[in-house]
């Protein structure tokens, strides 16, 4: 069956392509697998809830944008009775039953991890013209606003340029009572009652009220504007959208934006703990972390329920916490082809949860081909980082581009070009980083305090759980341009190249002669660092090589003169490279010369188990028998321009 929706309908309509329905919603009442629902030309501002779900993957839901048209989502309602009060400020009353069950300005970014304790930050927003509004604490930072041009960045410590300083002159305020929300905004030149004025009304746009809402595609749509909530990995994880505890969503082609915190999610649900640390603060929240995962196991979270969903092809933007967020309910799914940029980078709230893409759990989550940047941090992978593979991204500008938290691997980082001054924070063990570009630094840290758990290969079943020892690392075929040091970073552990594993022994037989030079048991294996495998990587600049590299290329000091030039037809790099470059060439990767990880016993493969070769480049072009350093098949000795996106 094909349902049709029209801002021309009504819901009392057959939905037929003569007789749409007025609502999406009402489609999503009655549509079953197998059937799709087409939306036509116009804003839809509601929260879809499909009731169905689809059956299998031949056998789904699909909602998708009519053939050439343009269809809006919004978690927004227009608001044209504002009254002046003075200057450039206006305010509107209104009923608190206008906003039904859910008030976002009653709704704190309240959770687990949000550190900004000092500021009360609501879930409600205001937006001219699109443009999203600054929230303030008292009425009298709206009436002179002023403009921030920059902030101290909670990664690095350092002043990082707001990216758009004008927008902060535009301010909101709220006062709620019992009976009345009230709503004071800056609007600058502007008169609200003649623009298009929008405020936050739903928490989401396309989410299910229910979980196993199984197989449902959603494509072509804009979807803008809700007040999701905080999303940490020991909450219910709401998004703008997103799949509730589900599985096999397809996600594509959709453009979504202005999410409160997370526009995507593919995360937990609220049974397996909702923001306990926050509420009961009786245990540490890493603990009610662990504690949810075995819950989750208990309620039946596994491949055959949970997970395999695809995200692809979306543009992803101006959102506070996560373009794309998710734990356990992540497993087993693909992202890629995504453009994922501004995302937490406009700091009204900050925590411990933020990243284009933040996952706990992407058990054989497949992240490839994306272009993520301007976000407080790129890629965020935290806890149980297994059978993991990130490949051929494009990360820039952004204050880091991929961090790996208190993770056993195995995880494969592979062809990615990582372009900002700050590159990969390493708090995990048990990965393989082979044929990357690494323009900037890095720095690597064990957690002895934190245990976490692992998995069977390829599985939910928990396995075991411990510590991050650090190490057991594997670095192949890097390109390493070292040309972002900072002298002035107030972690000086944060430098370019491998040197980082200075000291640690290179085979797994050297670890345990050194494990057994000592009787006993767990704190002989505390006593020894574990072994890193690093080898055939080029280190130019400031980039400085593991002691123990039998075979690699150094210039140190050579300017390569890197640059990332954004341009109207596409992304172009530009280096230049030493003459020994060209004749520089290594073992292609995969699982025959990974060495398994110590940890988990497993080896680096496919999510089906069969065996990876890392033959094909960031372009997916075939190598020869061997490769060259770094994820471009064309580079060469010189100078250097390419089109990377």
């Amino acid at each position: 069956m094909i349902y049709h929706v029209a801002k021309n309908g009504k819901d009392t309509n057959i939905g037929n392509e003569s007789n749409p329905f007025l609502t999406i919603n009402k489609a999503a009442s009655i549509a079953m697998a197998g059937d799709s629902v087409i939306v036509h030309e116009g804003v839809y501002r509601e929260n879809v809830n499909p009731k169905y779900a689809g059956l299998s993957d031949q056998r789904r839901i699909t909602y998708m944008c009519a053939d050439g048209e343009t269809v809006v989502i919004k978690g927004s309602e227009v608001i044209d009775t504002w009254t002046h009060v003075e200057g450039s400020v206006w305010k509107v009353t209104l009923p608190n039953s206008f906003f039904g069950d859910f008030n976002p300005y009653k709704e704190t970014v309240f959770g687990d991890w949000v550190v900004s304790v000092d500021k009360t930050r609501h879930l409600g927003d205001v937006y001219l013209n699109g443009l999203s509004f600054y929230e303030s604490e008292t009425y009298d930072a709206i009436v002179n606003p002023g403009i921030i041009t920059e902030f101290i960045d909670d990664w690095t410590q350092r002043q990082t340029p707001v990216i758009n300083p004008e927008q902060t002159k535009f301010r909101w305020y709220v006062e709620s009572d019992e009976n009345n929300t009230t709503i004071y905004a800056n609007f600058q030149d502007a008169n609200p009652n003649d623009e298009l004025v929008e405020i936050n009304v739903r928490q989401n746009c396309f989410y299910p009220q229910n979980t196993g809402i199984d197989y449902i595609t959603v494509r072509g749509f804009e979807l803008a504007q809700a007040a999701s909530p905080w999303a940490p990995p020991t909450a219910d994880q709401p998004g703008l959208i997103g799949a509730h505890w589900s599985k096999g969503w397809i996600i594509e082609d959709n453009i979504i934006h202005d999410a409160k915190c997370s526009a995507i999610s593919i995360g937990k649900e609220i049974l397996s703990g909702h923001n306990y640390r926050s509420i009961r603060r009786d245990k540490p929240g890493y603990i009610y972390q662990l504690e949810s995962v075995f819950s989750a196991e208990r309620l039946g979270w596994s491949k055959e329920t949970i997970g395999s969903h695809i995200i692809r092809n979306n543009r992803i933007y101006d959102c506070g916490q996560n373009g794309i967020v998710g734990h356990l309910g992540c497993v087993f799914s693909e992202i890629y082809g995504n453009h994922i940029y501004n995302i937490a980078s406009k700091r009204e709230f900050y925590g411990h949860e933020i990243g284009g893409i933040k996952l706990h759990a992407a058990i054989d989550v497949q992240i490839h081909n994306n272009r993520i940047h301007d976000c407080s941090l790129g890629i965020w992978l935290d806890w149980q980082t297994q059978g993991t593979r990130i490949s051929k991204n494009l990360l820039y500008n952004n204050n880091r581009d991929f961090f790996v938290e208190v993770s056993h691997g195995p995880y494969m980082v592979d062809h990615n070009i990582m372009a900002s001054d700050y590159n990969v924070l390493n708090v995990s063990q048990g990965g393989a980083y082979v044929n990357n570009l690494f323009v900037g630094k890095m720095a690597v840290h064990n957690i002895l305090d934190r245990s976490t758990q692992y998995h069977l290969p390829h599985s939910t079943k928990i396995k075991g759980f411990t510590l991050i020892y650090g190490g057991d690392d594997r670095f192949y075929n890097n390109l390493y341009l070292g040309q972002c040091e900072d002298s002035t970073n107030v972690n000086t552990s944060v430098t370019a190249g491998t040197h980082h594993y200075n000291g640690r022994p290179t085979s797994l037989d050297e670890y345990i002669e050194k494990v057994d030079e000592v009787p006993g048991d767990h704190e002989s294996f505390n006593r020894v660092k574990q072994p890193v495998y690093i080898d055939n990587n080029v280190y130019l600049g400031s980039a400085k090589a593991f002691d123990q590299e039998k075979t690699n290329l150094i210039q140190s000091g050579f300017d390569t003169s890197f640059i990332l030039e954004e341009t109207t037809d596409g992304i172009y790099m530009s280096c230049t490279l030493p003459e020994a470059f060209d004749e520089f060439n290594s073992p292609i990767r995969s699982t025959r010369n990974l060495t398994r990880v110590r940890i988990v016993d497993a080896e680096f493969d496919n999510p089906d188990g069969s065996p990876m070769t890392l033959d094909t480049d960031y372009f997916n072009e075939k190598k020869s028998e061997t490769t060259k350093a770094g994820p471009l098949n064309q580079l060469r000795s010189g100078d250097n321009k390419i089109k990377v996106w």
